[in-house]
C-alpha cells in the first residue's frame, strides 16, 4: 500500500497543507506558484496507482481534486471576465496561460473521435462547460466546423461570461448554445445528441460521477458516443479517475493517457443499444476490455507527438 513514505505524496501532502490554508483560491502570486508546482509533481509519468493509497492519502486526494476544481473555476472566471470585455474575445484566447493545452487535447479528442465515427457528428452536448468553454470552442472553430454546441451548466452566471464571450462571432454565436440546467433533469434531449462530452470536473467524487454516467447511458440514444476526462498515475491527484467498469451500459472503445503536458486522460465509449444491453451476452455492464495493451505514438498536427497508452476494443460487437 502506497503511504506517507513515498517521496511523491510526501509533496503532495506538503503542497496540499498549503494550498488548503489559503484565504482564497483566487488568481493570484501565491494560488499560482503553488497549483504550478502541483501540476509540475504530479505531470511525470509515474506508475503509482492511488486505488492503493491508505486511507488518510485517499481523503487528501479526495479534499485537493476539489480544491482543484474550485481553483481552476476561479481561474477560468477570471480570464472570461477579462476576454469579454474585448470587441473580439476569440481574437485573444491565447492570453489564458493553458489555450495551447486546451489546443493539444481538442487535437486529441478529435483525432479519438473520428477514429471511431465515420460521419462527423452534427450536434454535441457539452455537459459542464463552465465560463470559459475553451473545448466547446476550438472543436467548433478548427476540427467540427459545422456541428451544433449544446453547452450545459447549471451556473447561470458561467454561461452567461461563455456566451458574452461568442455572442460577437458571426459563425459560434449561430452554433453554440448555453443552457442552465442539471443535466441529471435533462432526459429525452439527450437522444439529439451524436456525442456527449463530460467534463473532467463533473462528478469529483467516484459516486456523484458514476451517477451521472448512469443518468447518460439511460438517456442517450443508442449508438451514440460518450467522451470523458479521466487521469492516470500520479494525475489522479488532480482529477477523477473513470474506470471502465464506471461505464455501466457503454462500450468502452478507447482509453488514452498522454504523457505530455495533458493533464487529462481521455475516454471514449459508444451507447449500447437497449437490444444488446437486454441480452445474456450483453449484460447491462461495460464491455470487459481484452487483454490488449499497449503504446503508440499518435502524429499531432500541432508538430508534437504525443506517446499514448492505448486500449484498444476491435469491433467484436458487429
Amino acid at each position: 500500500m502506497v503511504c506517507e513514505k513515498d517521496p511523491l505524496v510526501q509533496k503532495v501532502c506538503e503542497l496540499y497543507e498549503q494550498i488548503s490554508s489559503l484565504e482564497s483560491l483566487k488568481p493570484c502570486k501565491d494560488v499560482n506558484m503553488l497549483f504550478t508546482q502541483l501540476v509540475v509533481t504530479c505531470m511525470p509519468p509515474n506508475p503509482i496507482d492511488v486505488t492503493n493509497l491508505c486511507k488518510s492519502i485517499q481523503d487528501i486526494r479526495c479534499k485537493l481534486i476539489r480544491l482543484c476544481g474550485e481553483a481552476e473555476g476561479h481561474l477560468e472566471s477570471h480570464f472570461s471576465t477579462i476576454l469579454g470585455s474585448y470587441d473580439n474575445p476569440l481574437h485573444h484566447l491565447n492570453i489564458f496561460p493553458y489555450y495551447s493545452n486546451y489546443l493539444k487535447l481538442s487535437q486529441l479528442e478529435f483525432n479519438i473521435l473520428t477514429k471511431h465515427c465515420s460521419n462527423l457528428p452534427t450536434k454535441v452536448a457539452f455537459v459542464g462547460s463552465g465560463p470559459l468553454p475553451l473545448t466547446s470552442i476550438v472543436l467548433a472553430s478548427f476540427h467540427l466546423t459545422t456541428t451544433s454546441f449544446h453547452n450545459y451548466d447549471i451556473d447561470p452566471s458561467a454561461n452567461s461570461m461563455a456566451l458574452q464571450l461568442v455572442s460577437s462571432d458571426p459563425d459560434l454565436s449561430q452554433r453554440m448554445f448555453f443552457h442552465t440546467s442539471d443535466i441529471m433533469d435533462i432526459t429525452n434531449d439527450l437522444k439529439d445528441y451524436d456525442v456527449v462530452f463530460l467534463a473532467a470536473l463533473v462528478g469529483m467524487d467516484k459516486e456523484t460521477k458514476v451517477r451521472f454516467i448512469d443518468h447518460l447511458a439511460e438517456y442517450m440514444a443508442p449508438g451514440a458516443l460518450l467522451m470523458l476526462r479521466s487521469a492516470h498515475g500520479a494525475r489522479a491527484f488532480l482529477y477523477p479517475v473513470v474506470d471502465p467498469c464506471d461505464l455501466r451500459g457503454f462500450e468502452v472503445l478507447s482509453i488514452f493517457h498522454p504523457t505530455d503536458e495533458v493533464i487529462n486522460s481521455v475516454v471514449i465509449a459508444r451507447k449500447i443499444p437497449i437490444t444488446k444491453q437486454c441480452s445474456v451476452e450483453y449484460p447491462l455492464a461495460p464491455t470487459k476490455l481484452p487483454n490488449k495493451c499497449f503504446d503508440i505514438e499518435m502524429f499531432n498536427p500541432l508538430n508534437h507527438v504525443n506517446l499514448l497508452e492505448e486500449l484498444d476494443i476491435e469491433e467484436q460487437l458487429s
